[in-house]
C-alpha cells in the first residue's frame, strides 16, 4: 500500500466483541489505523498510551484511532482496562486485515507496527513504518489528521 491508494475495507471485532468496518467511518471523520505487534509488550504499550493521551488533539483534527493486532478480543480488553485506553482495539487473529495493508514484518518475524492516516473518502494519506520509534508514530499521525482537517 502507498499513500494515495484507497484503502481496503474491513470487519474485525473490537475490544468488546462488536464488529468494526472501515467504512462505518467513510463520509465521517478520517481513520487513524495503527498495527502494533502484540497487546502488553514495551514498544507496544508506550505506543497505545501515547495514542490514549492525545485522543482529544485526534477528535479535534476530525479523526478516530483504532488499533489493530493479532491478539484475541479478551486481550484487547485486559490492555485497554488496564491502560485506561480511550479508543478501540480490534482483533485481526487471523492476521488478514495486516496482509490486506501490507504491513511488513520486522526481521521476518515480529509484526510489523505501522500507522495510516486514512481520510474521510477512505484514502491513505499517510504511512509511518517505524518498529522502534512508538511515540514517533503518535506525533507524525497528528500531523497528517490535522492537515486532512477542513479549514473553516
Amino acid at each position: 500500500m502507498k499513500e494515495g491508494d484507497k484503502a481496503p475495507d474491513f470487519m474485525l471485532n473490537d475490544h468488546d466483541g462488536k464488529p468494526v468496518s472501515l467504512a462505518d467511518f467513510r463520509g465521517k471523520q478520517a481513520v487513524v489505523l495503527f498495527f502494533y505487534p502484540k497487546d502488553e509488550s514495551p514498544i507496544c504499550t508506550i505506543e497505545a498510551c501515547g495514542f490514549r493521551d492525545m485522543t482529544a488533539s485526534f477528535a479535534e483534527a476530525g479523526a478516530v484511532v483504532l488499533g489493530i493486532s493479532s491478539d484475541s478480543v479478551s486481550s484487547h480488553k485486559t490492555f485497554i482496562d488496564q491502560y485506561k485506553l480511550s479508543y478501540r482495539l480490534l482483533a485481526d487473529t487471523e492476521g488478514v486485515v495486516r496482509r490486506a495493508f501490507e504491513v511488513p514484518r520486522s526481521l521476518g518475524m515480529i509484526p510489523g507496527r505501522v500507522t495510516f492516516v486514512i481520510d474521510r473518502e477512505g484514502v491513505i494519506r499517510f504511512i509511518y513504518n517505524s518498529q522502534l520509534r512508538a511515540q514517533q508514530h503518535v506525533e507524525r499521525a497528528l500531523e497528517a489528521a490535522r492537515i486532512l482537517t477542513p479549514k473553516i
